[in-house]
Formats: structure tokens, sequence, C-alpha cells
């Protein structure tokens, strides 16, 4: 089966992340160093229906490590959820040449590789995703780099928020998942922390808890809020009239997508993207690389979209106890 595998494609799918573009070096140049020809699909699935392959080689991903987004550019395509495209991008696969993809994104991309995968072609996914949302795996590819950017951002907002007595709702990415809201909850020190799945709605208690603090002499009142609740705005206004306090929304957007990757994402990005073509060349397909327990791993497509994640309950706890110092002041 090693054999086989003589010409390897790499495609970036679904949202792109910082340090997307170091996975695509490292598949590039290891692919190289095997002994395959490398081909580069632009934007996704969608560029692999329509043709859009190009060659690559060592030159074509110098000088992008350092950089955010992707070099491949990526697009969500919806045909990818009918047999008839499937099968197409199956068939214009084989046509370039493409006997192995590695498919670099979330689980959405993950079920186009999966299908891939059926009609012949062999399929690594490599999760690149903001969201950390992936449940096989503890890391995605660009997490650290878009929590970092959202942890500086809520720091600047803060100071100004403290300045002005304020209270502040700064809302993160997140449309189904919490994980930047919650590590940016405990790092920022914010005071109340709103995930998609843990929120109850209840904005009476943040009311209460806004009028606390200030009874308490607090100064201000930091909200970090997940995208998938949303509504910061018309949330801010509605805080401000129960509680007499100034508030002001911040929603900080895809800034949290863009800059340059930080080295974890870099290095594990770049692992990844290498073991990828290793598993290509072992024969494997249908894979899925993951981080657990401090190793790099890999598991079924199959296996790694039937598992679920949360939220890590513990560290819900402790950033809700953690930050809230004016419940110890007598």
């Amino acid at each position: 089966m090693a054999d086989q595998v003589k010409t390897i494609g790499v495609l970036t799918s679904g949202g792109d992340a910082p340090g997307m573009n170091a996975a695509i070096r490292a598949v590039v140049r290891q692919a190289i160093a095997r002994g395959k020809t490398v081909k580069g699909i632009r934007r996704g699935y969608a560029g692999l229906l329509a043709g859009e392959i190009i060659d690559m080689n060592a030159h074509s991903v110098s000088e992008t490590i350092q950089r955010g987004g992707t070099i491949l550019q990526t697009a969500r395509c919806l045909e990818m959820l009918n047999p008839e495209y499937q099968e197409k991008a199956a068939m214009k696969a084989r046509e370039a040449g493409i006997d192995g993809l590695v498919v670099i994104g979330g689980d959405g991309s993950f079920m186009g590789a999966q299908k891939i995968s059926k009609f012949g072609i062999n399929t690594i996914g490599l999760p690149g995703t903001i969201d950390l949302d992936i449940a096989c795996t503890e890391y995605t590819i660009g997490f650290d780099t878009a929590v970092n950017t959202a942890m500086e951002a809520i720091d600047k907002v803060r100071d100004t928020s403290t300045s002005h007595e304020r209270c502040s709702i700064i809302e993160v990415m997140g449309r189904g998942a919490g994980y930047i809201a919650l590590w940016c909850g405990i790092a920022n020190g914010a005071e109340d922390v709103l995930l998609p799945e843990r929120y109850d709605y209840d904005e009476q208690k943040l009311v209460n808890h806004i009028i606390e603090g200030r009874k308490k002499g607090k100064q201000h009142h930091i909200i970090i809020n997940a995208e998938g609740i949303g509504h910061s705005t018309s949330m801010a206004k509605r805080i401000e009239a129960a509680t007499g306090i100034e508030t002001r929304a911040t929603i900080l957007g895809h800034m949290q997508r863009g800059g340059s990757p930080t080295c974890k994402d870099r290095v594990y990005a770049s692992t990844m993207g290498a073991m990828a073509v290793d598993l290509l060349c072992e024969g494997k397909t249908n894979r899925v690389v993951g981080y657990r327990h401090g190793e790099f791993v890999d598991f079924d497509i199959d296996e790694a979209l039937a598992m679920h994640k949360d939220v890590d309950e513990y560290q819900y706890q402790i950033c809700n106890s953690l930050n809230n110092d004016y419940k110890y002041t007598e």
C-alpha cells in the first residue's frame, strides 16, 4: 500500500486558523523528503471540485511559516454533503494524479475526507480550527494564537474599563464552543464568562452580580461573552438600564483568526503536517491526527467524528471561584 501513494495533495477547508501555513509547509517538505510529488488545492473542497490544483515544491512554502491565514485559501463547500459531489471530488483528485490527500480543517472538513476515502483516495485529517472543538484532540491548529490574541485585547479593554468604572462585555469567537471564552475568563480574570455550553440566559443574575460588585467597591466588571450567545450590544444596553452603570460592548470578531501564529501553533502544526505525510507513506487512510496526553496520535475518522467534547467542568468552576475577589471582602 505504501508504494501506491506517489502524489500527495493538501487543502485547507472551513474557517482559517493561524498555523495552517505551518502545516501546509510541513506537508510539502516532508512529502518531498519522502520522495513524493505534492499538489496544492486552492479554496478547499470547492477548489478541488473546480480543479484548482497546483504543483508545489519546497520553494512554494518558503517564508510562510510566520504568516497567518492560509496560502491555499479556504472556503465552505455545501456541495460536499451530496454523494454525487463527493465522488466527483475523488475523481478530480485522481485526474490530478493525487492518491493521498491531507485535509486541514474541522469536523465538517473531516466528513468530506471520510467520504473521499470511501472512493479510493487515501486521506488524513489535521485539526485546524481556533475553536478547540474537535473531540479527539486536546490541541487544534490556531487555538493558541487566537486565545492569546483575545487575551491581549481583553487586557486592553480592561484598562479603559477600569479608568471609566465601566462594565465591559467582550465578545470572543466560538459559535458552538466556549473554549476561547473559558480560557480568557481564567487568564483575564473576568467576573463573568458566558459559554454556549453553560449559559442559562438568566440576565438578572448578571445584573445582581454587577450591583453586588459595585457595592463592594469593584471599579469595573468584565463579562466575556462567546459568539454563540452573542447579542453583546443589546445586552450592554439592558445591563446599563438595569444597573445605572455605564456598559460597553466590544466584539473582537475576525481579528482572532488572523496574525502571526505563536510558537506552539507553528511547532505543533508542523509536527502534525509531517505526521500526516508519514501516515500516508505507511499506507494509512481515513485517519485524523490529534494530540492527547502529551503525544501526537492518530484516530480513525469515523471514531473521531463519533466522539463528543464538552468544556472542562473543573476549569469552569475555578474560573468562577478565582475571579470574584470581592466575594471575600468583609
